[in-house]
């Protein structure tokens, strides 16, 4: 049995919505039976393969992004690595630093991860680190999965290094 001819338009709209390549589009609406909804879960899914793949690549490019909120009370910076500078300067890496930045003013996370909790941390971890939290611009998702997007879009590893926050009197 052959695929289903998949229209040019439904790859056109599967890759606005998602990043991703025409040919991963194609494919994933194939492996969906041409369901848009299901194709960008196929694509999650592979996203989130294909970026466990690359944990163990060495990230020593990336950019420190800050975020200022109104009034100039509360601030963030975070480091966001990568593989290449190249990747550094695309806007999909770019805007995930300053998301990451907007997060930690809104959540104030102590650790990227659970591993790198401090000792007598008192909490549930999935407020505690960055990488469990919902993400602020959509709440159904943990940083981790956006940052996995981002890694199978963009082909490499990232990393969120470290943060800060501050407040101001504090």
């Amino acid at each position: 049995m052959s695929a289903p001819s998949i229209p040019a338009t439904l790859v056109k709209q599967l890759r606005e919505k998602t990043g991703a390549g025409v040919m991963d589009c194609k494919s994933a609406l194939e492996e969906a039976g041409g369901d848009l909804e299901r194709a960008v879960e196929v694509l999650q899914q592979r996203g989130v393969a294909s970026a466990e793949k690359r944990m163990h690549r060495e990230t020593s490019q990336g950019v420190i992004e800050c975020y200022i909120h109104a009034g100039g009370r509360l601030g963030a910076m975070v480091e966001l690595n990568c593989e290449t500078d190249f990747v550094a300067r695309t806007e999909d890496f770019q805007k995930l630093a300053k998301n990451l930045a907007m997060q930690v003013v809104a959540y104030s996370p102590l650790s990227v991860s659970e591993e790198d909790l401090p000792d007598g941390a008192e909490g549930d971890p999935d407020e505690l680190c960055l990488l469990r939290q919902p993400y602020v611009l959509d709440e159904s998702r943990t940083i981790d999965d956006v940052v996995k997007d981002v890694i199978a879009k963009t082909g490499e590893n990232i990393r969120v290094r470290r943060f800060v926050r501050f407040e101001l009197g504090q």
